[in-house]
């Protein structure tokens, strides 16, 4: 048995669990595991700025490949600075494990220099958290931790590493890894056959039905299995804005993404469904708008991994709880078995509705000559792309723009902040996303007011040559708070014009980036070939954009899911 000090297990236990990237910030606290990890060939450290984004650098790691992502940061503000970070994960159920330091342990309680109770502070927005209290706490609770966040429903688990426990001087036998089992902890996979059988014949005699996913479908790996259902069954598709990609958005049955700013046939065909066959969603409040008046007419059949989520918000009428993927495997074998078939005549005339709710365009605007719409902007982006990069966003207008105008085919292709909508975490989250996939190129679509919350790891692309492309939709405003104050506050603007903005292409060139300027409509194309075409190059694009540009549609708040703002007038 090998003898290593607690910060050698650590790193040896990372690099057993197959880590090869570590996002971190080092600190007084966890120098001794600094040290030990000066010794790795297998994982490569990622210096971040702040530890912020740091952990967003994990999450987009985790979002764009799968694996769990890994971040390390010492005690005190260290921690805290994650604490954004994971609620962020954890609101979007991604998987990552966050190891912070802590003070020793005989000091702990003492209000020593640089401790706070990490456990504490984020025991409400974790999956689970450990704080070792001896050295051979350290491979047990990792082993645990990635374990946690990997399966059931993914989501953030916090280790705290007080100093004592990864001291050089003590040694100990190095535990070989074991298959990790935790009796208190089963997630139940496999859904109910019978509630499964029930549920297809449902679908099978539907006059109305609608498709729904979530990210719970991209977790799983599930898109396939959904795609196939869709096919069977003659399904119109619509999608939370976790779940795009899950189906593909150039698809002719995929509506698009339904809810507060969702397409009118997405919204109206869910208000006007018989069945509802929601798939990896919690039915969160941007979907729902009303719940009591949440399709009125539609049977419910909700499936999702966690037991918790299922009517939580919206009541049942069929729950499924399973993984996403073995449920819609399930459901096609069970269509086979029982020879379902969609009501062809039915979903004639089901289609038929829908292709006049299409007819509306609700993403049709109206372009200016003289000022770049940031609609534009996306369907630029789009074909420049050919709808094969990955796009990050962070929040606010910009990112609503591209989930109405950016169709992407394949899952783990759009990544951005849902559940507790972080701004600043686009940036950190896109140079996660580029060291996990660099295969296909990365774009961050950002705002003038986010891109200046995490602006520093510019200095992380310089340091590791991450060629992200930065697209600023820079309308000089906090858009989406803008747009409220103009539509619910008699247009009383309070505190979001963003004049003094930094010049971002000077920004871009004192980091040792590149960057260009851009205000002209005729020239938005080829301003935005030329950043993708240097493809060894961090580029930021300033895009002058509308600054009275609104995102619509928009649901009106406390109505139904069909009553839509269609237009400014």
């Amino acid at each position: 048995m090998a003898m290593m000090s607690g910060a050698q297990m650590l790193v040896r236990t990372l690099e057993d669990l197959g880590v090869e990237y570590l996002f971190g910030y080092p600190g007084g606290a966890v120098l001794d595991i600094y040290d030990a990890l000066h010794d790795s060939k297998k994982i490569h450290h990622v210096l971040g700025r702040h530890e912020q984004g740091v952990a967003h650098e994990a999450d987009g790691y985790a979002r764009a490949t799968g694996k769990v992502g890994v971040c390390l940061v010492t005690s005190g503000p260290g921690a805290t600075n994650t604490v954004t970070s994971i609620a962020t994960a954890y609101m979007d159920s991604v998987p990552m494990v966050v190891i912070t330091g802590q003070v020793g342990t005989p000091l702990i309680g003492s209000d020593a220099f640089q401790e706070v109770d990490t456990i504490g502070i984020t025991r409400p927005i974790v999956k689970h958290s450990y704080l070792c209290q001896k050295a051979t706490d350290i491979p047990k609770y990792l082993r645990q931790a990635f374990y946690l966040a990997s399966t059931g429903r993914p989501g953030p688990v916090v280790v705290d590493v007080p100093k004592d426990c990864v001291r050089p001087s003590v040694k100990f036998e190095y535990p070989e890894p074991e298959p990790v089992k935790m009796r208190s902890y089963n997630p139940t996979t496999q859904g109910h056959r019978g509630q499964v059988r029930r549920a297809a014949r449902m679908l099978a005699e539907a006059e109305r039905p609608v498709l729904m996913l979530g990210g719970g479908v991209i977790s799983s790996e599930g898109s396939e299995e959904a795609r196939a259902l869709a096919r069977m069954f003659r399904l119109p598709v619509v999608s939370t804005l976790m779940g795009l990609g899950a189906y593909p958005g150039s698809d002719a049955q995929f509506l698009g993404m339904l809810g507060m700013h969702g397409t009118y046939e997405a919204n109206m065909a869910m208000d006007k469904a018989d069945l509802v066959l929601a798939v990896g969603v919690r039915f969160d409040d941007r979907v729902t708008n009303s719940v009591p008046k949440f399709c009125p007419a539609a049977k419910i059949v909700h499936v999702d991994i966690d037991p918790a989520s299922i009517s939580k918000t919206v009541e049942a009428d069929i729950p499924i709880v399973g993984d996403a993927k073995t449920v819609l495997s399930q459901f096609l074998d069970s269509a086979g078995e029982q020879k379902l078939s969609c009501n062809a005549k039915a979903m004639d005339e089901w289609w038929g509705h829908i292709s006049k709710w299409r007819a509306a365009k609700c993403l049709a605007y109206d372009k200016d000559p003289k000022v770049i719409k940031p609609q534009q902007v996306i369907e630029s982006l789009y074909r420049a792309t050919g709808g094969d990069a990955i796009i990050v966003t962070d929040v606010g207008q910009h990112q609503m723009f591209v989930a109405q105008y950016y169709k992407f085919d394949t899952p783990r292709s759009f990544l951005s902040s849902g559940g507790l909508g972080t701004m600043g975490y686009g940036f950190p989250a896109a140079i996660g996303a580029w060291v996990g996939q660099r295969s296909r190129p990365v774009c961050l679509v950002t705002g003038d007011g986010s891109f200046q919350m995490n602006i520093q790891e510019l200095s992380t692309c310089r340091q590791f040559h991450i060629p992200i492309k930065i697209f600023i939709l820079d309308n000089h405003t906090l858009g989406m708070v803008r747009q409220w104050q103009m539509m619910f506050y008699r247009g009383r603007i309070s505190w979001t014009d963003l004049n003094d903005n930094p010049d971002f292409v000077a920004v871009a060139k004192a980091y040792g980036h590149e960057g260009q300027y851009v205000d002209d409509p005729s020239k938005l194309d080829a301003a935005i070939d030329a950043a993708l075409s240097k493809k060894d190059s961090l580029v930021i694009t300033d895009i002058r954009c509308d600054t009275d540009a609104k995102v619509l549609p928009m649901q009106q708040g406390g109505g139904s899911m069909s009553d839509m703002f269609m237009s400014e007038a």
